[in-house]
């Protein structure tokens, strides 16, 4: 029997069991066709933790022998087979989140009731996640895939949000496990209304959902077509545990398996309603305040989907992407802790000390501890190889650009690569390393220096969208596989003019601001007069 290791393991995704849910990583925001500007399926991930550096992965398409078995590691432990998974006849190209069929699934973590990890699970939710994409082409399809594969050879993760997409749907898909000893795993899918956008950021968002009529009899899953999926198990194992006791139709999967705090709403859900308020009227949103400040007695949830109040583009998510509640009652530059130059970002601690008091610190949809970004459109109306197309960079979205990495492609650009952006290891040919010397010269004076990235982020991804309808207008007229090596072509390029203007982008911040010309907002000069009081007054 010939063993294979799970190719192209998605970039690092096991962070939930080494970093407490309260870091708050990761961020989806979704948007199905009816709400988008071209009539794309756009989904969104930033892919956060503290130490965490990016990359980008491919797993090439291929045909198998019958009884190949694919080895199981753990990411933190690559050396370590957790168990072997039989492989399919024929697996497709996946590169990153996307794969060649415009399938896409990425993830946040909810981490729940950490007495449902079961160890002796073989399949983290990162392994569930890549074997989806290689052998499914449609959302439904991989629902179900995913729910057999967690049942067969067991789930050893913590409680997961995901979001999977095709060119035609999007759905939200909440997993978790069963605890030690017990194989599987409970679940419930959503699909989200067409015309709908949605969101999750490290909180559960599924309560109640529709069940069938009848239920199935020795079913792995119920499904109401088209609508809702979900295990068998998943009200019934809740009340084995003791996590719920009324009546089916008022289970909620949150309340059973991700019991909601202060922190988790505070730090998660609040990105959520921040980006439902740039979509609809802010007063709406703003009634969900309540709930944001932990007064669940008035509110104790956001919706899970809205009608927005305009149709999105591409690049208005983009710029959703880079959000820290500008302009709402969340604002984080217009206080004493953004500094003397409304630094949007905050140094490790989520929370601190003061005279006995703890405080904490509101946790933004952009995130210095970015790994990487990206932004998948699924355009139904082009072939596959032309229409999934995935903006990506590394590090933080608000300080980088979004390059075009189209799904079909065979081969990784240089400055995405595993071994250009090794965690510790600093390197000029890396775009995480790159990109972090930039934002990190940027951050501590972010509103002096701001307005130089905003220039260079803008022409780049002026260029790229510009460059779209001709490049696409060309690749859609070759065959499927000139299409492949056209657009791995277009993208190897994209990306190393990313990399050079970002070059000079670093020379030209370090010789307009050596030796920190300018001054301060005056913001912070008023506040140091007060706290200083006539020390540094000037006698009249």
């Amino acid at each position: 029997m010939r063993h294979f290791p799970l190719g192209g393991l998605l970039l690092s995704l096991v962070f939930a069991l080494a970093f407490d849910i309260s870091l708050g990583a990761c961020t989806n925001l979704i948007v199905t066709k009816g709400a988008s500007a071209d009539g794309s399926v756009i989904c969104t991930y930033n892919c956060d933790t503290f130490g965490y550096s990016g990359w980008l992965t491919h797993s090439p398409a291929g045909k198998h022998e019958k009884g190949e078995k694919i080895a199981i590691r753990s990411f933190w432990h690559p050396a370590e087979i957790k168990g072997y998974v039989d492989q399919v006849e024929y697996t497709y190209n996946v590169i990153g989140y996307i794969n060649e069929k415009q399938l896409c699934i990425v993830e946040t973590t909810f981490g729940g009731r950490h007495e449902l990890v079961n160890p002796e699970g073989i399949l983290g939710y990162d392994n569930v996640i890549q074997l989806a994409l290689q052998r499914c082409s449609t959302a439904r399809e991989a629902i179900r895939v995913m729910g057999e594969l967690m049942a067969e050879y067991g789930y050893n993760d913590e409680g997961e949000t995901f979001t999977v997409c095709d060119k035609e749907e999007a759905w939200i898909m909440e997993i978790v496990g069963k605890g030690p000893g017990r194989k599987g795993s409970v679940w419930v899918a959503l699909r989200i209304p067409d015309g709908s956008i949605s969101a999750h950021a490290n909180i559960s968002r599924i309560r109640q959902f529709p069940q069938v009529a009848k239920a199935k009899k020795n079913s792995l899953y119920q499904e109401i077509e088209g609508e809702c999926v979900y295990s068998s198990d998943v009200i019934s194992f809740a009340r084995e545990m003791g996590f719920f006791s009324g009546e089916d139709k008022d289970f909620s999967f949150r309340d059973a398996y991700c019991p909601i705090s202060f922190i988790k709403v505070r730090q998660c859900d609040a990105r959520v309603w921040s980006f439902f308020r740039h979509h609809t009227d802010p007063s709406e949103m703003d009634k969900y305040m309540p709930y944001l400040d932990g007064k669940y007695d008035v509110c104790d949830h956001l919706p899970l989907w809205i009608t927005p109040d305009s149709k999105l583009s591409v690049r208005d998510i983009m710029a959703d992407m880079r959000d820290h509640y500008e302009g709402t009652p969340l604002d984080m530059t217009r206080d004493i802790d953004a500094g003397p130059w409304g630094m949007p970002v905050r140094p490790r601690a989520k929370t601190f000390e003061s005279n006995g008091q703890e405080y904490f610190r509101e946790r933004p949809i952009a995130s210095p501890q970015a790994g990487f970004t990206m932004v998948s459109q699924l355009r139904s109306w082009l072939p596959d190889e032309v229409g999934g197309l995935m903006w990506f960079n590394c590090d933080d979205a608000d300080m980088i650009a979004y390059v075009p990495v189209y799904c079909c492609e065979s081969e990784i650009p240089v400055p995405f690569r595993e071994e250009n952006n090794l965690n510790g290891v600093f390197n000029e040919k890396g775009a995480y390393w790159f990109c972090n010397m930039v934002s990190n010269f940027i951050y501590p004076r972010y509103s002096a220096l701001i307005g130089d990235l905003r220039t260079a982020q803008k022409e780049l991804e002026d260029f790229y969208v510009g460059d779209q309808p001709a490049v696409e207008k060309a690749a859609s007229e070759m065959t499927p596989s000139g299409r492949v090596t056209f657009l791995t072509s277009k993208t190897v390029g994209y990306a190393g003019r990313m990399m050079d203007r970002w070059s000079n982008l670093w020379k030209e911040l370090v010789v307009k601001y050596n030796d920190q010309p300018g001054g301060y907002d005056q913001r912070f000069y008023d506040a140091v007069a007060r706290d200083t009081g006539d020390r540094y007054k000037m006698p009249k």
